[in-house]
């Protein structure tokens, strides 16, 4: 690989509805067209605590609802054992969560696009109940 001669950092905010699935793939893949590089690394980061990032199954819309069944059925909201509960009953079931998932992802860059397999985009996944704004961070390094 040739030397690095572009790094790129961008940060977006991603509204959500409130708990569950976001897809943020095409805001990522413009910051790495616009970062201009052919090959090198996006990576991407939530800048939160009680939300983070996955790649998943980018086709069925089934995958992010099941997803969040699941993940609903591990950690529940109010469990009795929680002693941080400040901002309600789903204050630290969200951080939980965030724990068990991921606050960063790293993606290759090639031909100049996210080197993401078929099927594959990047969420963001909310894990409080109720809409909020997170911040995003994309840093891209390569070379042209």
């Amino acid at each position: 690989m040739p030397a690095v001669d572009v790094v790129r950092r961008e940060s977006f905010v991603v509204p959500t509805p409130g708990r569950g699935l976001v897809n943020v793939t095409r805001a990522i893949a413009d910051v790495v067209a616009r970062a201009g590089a052919s090959e090198g690394l996006a990576t991407v980061f939530v800048h939160h605590t009680s939300a983070s990032l996955i790649i998943q199954e980018n086709a069925s819309p089934e995958v992010p609802l099941d997803l969040e069944t699941f993940l609903g059925g591990l950690v529940p909201d109010g469990d009795r054992r929680y002693r941080h509960v400040d901002e309600g009953s789903d204050d630290m079931s969200a951080h939980v969560r965030s724990a068990l998932t991921a606050t960063s992802v790293g993606i290759p860059v090639a031909a100049g696009r996210l080197d993401l397999g078929t099927w594959q985009g990047v969420w963001l996944w909310e894990h409080r109940t109720a809409p909020h704004e997170r911040r995003v961070s994309v840093v891209v390094v390569g070379a042209r």
